[in-house]
């Protein structure tokens, strides 16, 4: 698997409070969280995408589609 580096700034009390917290394994925590929010996102833009292509799907007569489709065979 091969990795990027993506840099962000926090406000120094932010990073202070971090390094008290010695114990915590910041950078795989922060990797999880962008990992969940990536699927969320995208788990959101596909179900958007399904519901247009739904609503497309009802506008149009099936029935004719279906005879178009086998008239064309």
């Amino acid at each position: 698997m091969s990795t990027n580096v993506y840099s962000v700034r926090i406000p120094k009390e932010i990073k202070k409070a971090m390094e008290r917290l010695k114990e915590i394994d910041w950078q795989d925590e922060i990797r999880k969280l962008i990992t969940q929010k990536v699927k969320e996102e995208s788990k959101k833009r596909f179900l958007l995408e399904a519901k247009e292509l739904r609503a497309k799907m009802k506008s149009s007569n099936i029935a004719e589609m279906i005879r178009e489709d086998r008239d064309a065979r």
